[in-house]
């Protein structure tokens, strides 16, 4: 007979447990139910999204020789009209973030921009190590990798609004290469590459403005100075999307990236300017 009851009291008890749950502690009064909150991009815990990017990029550069006397530099570049690569791009992005609690958020981005292109040099061309002879044709390629994680704080967070700022690390990867062919010689070539982690301060709104439609906006920005370096990064992203249902959104948007970086040594003096700027459209999965 214990079996059976012990089971009947187990049933009692989880069949109480809800009404239990629903009273304040102390008083044991009902407590109001629960606030129904409608899925919007300030309520969502975790959310993927998949993006087709069309941006525009103008590149200017310059690779210095290494251990070269003092005064003696590389020839500044545009790489788009001087080395032939393409100045517009259709590519895709990811990007995803996790709410940890309410007003803790982690967002994960990644994007890379490889280009190539060939032309014939209208002048000569000191990059890097190697002097490229004008009215030959040139192979040149370019390529540009951005993996950043940022964290923020929302200090404004309620129904329609939410704000919020913290920490960005940027990790920033160039590789250039160029390439010579020779008529009677062994083919010029020359390769630079540099990486380096870029902190930066981010700022994040978000506007809830009706039940299916949002907009969110971000920037984040820094300057730096140091030893054989110094340069700024700006990224900039704004959107509009409408809520499919609870958990997809399709959206609109506008993102640039603006960098400028010097270096004095390491496998990459020089400088390298780069903007790239265009709208892009993202669906967006969420819960």
């Amino acid at each position: 007979m214990r079996i059976p009851f012990t089971v009947a009291a187990v049933l009692v008890v989880l069949h109480a447990a809800p009404a239990l749950a629903d009273r304040d502690p102390q008083s044991g009064a009902p407590l109001p139910p629960k606030k129904h909150e409608d899925s919007s991009p300030i309520t969502d815990h975790f959310y993927l999204r998949a993006s087709w990017y069309g941006p525009s990029l103008r590149t200017d550069l310059r690779a210095d020789p290494t251990n070269a006397v003092p005064g003696m530099m590389g020839t500044a570049v545009n790489a788009e009209n001087d080395l032939g690569l393409p100045d517009k791009l259709n590519k895709g992005r990811v990007e995803f973030m996790f709410r940890l609690r309410d007003r803790n958020k982690v967002r994960v981005d990644y994007f890379e921009a490889d280009r190539s292109g060939s032309q014939v040099l209208a002048n000569d061309i000191v990059f890097n190590n190697e002097t490229f002879l004008a009215g030959l044709a040139t192979q040149s390629s370019l390529d540009w990798k951005q993996f950043d994680i940022t964290y923020t704080y929302s200090f404004i967070r309620n129904e329609r609004f939410e704000v919020g700022t913290g920490v960005g690390i940027y990790f920033l990867q160039i590789d250039a290469q160029v390439t010579q062919p020779q008529p009677f010689a062994i083919a010029l070539h020359q390769e630079v590459s540099a990486a380096t982690p870029f902190p930066a301060l981010p700022l994040d709104v978000t506007w809830r403005i009706s039940k299916r439609w949002a907009a969110t906006a971000r920037a984040a920005y820094l300057r730096a100075n140091l030893s054989g370096f110094s340069g700024w990064y700006a990224d900039l992203h704004e959107d509009v999307q409408y809520r499919w249902n609870q958990n997809l959104a399709l959206g609109l948007g506008y993102t640039s990236t603006r960098t400028s970086l010097t270096r004095s040594g390491g496998d990459f003096p020089g400088y390298f300017n780069m903007s790239i700027s265009g709208p892009e459209a993202f669906v967006r999965v969420s819960f």
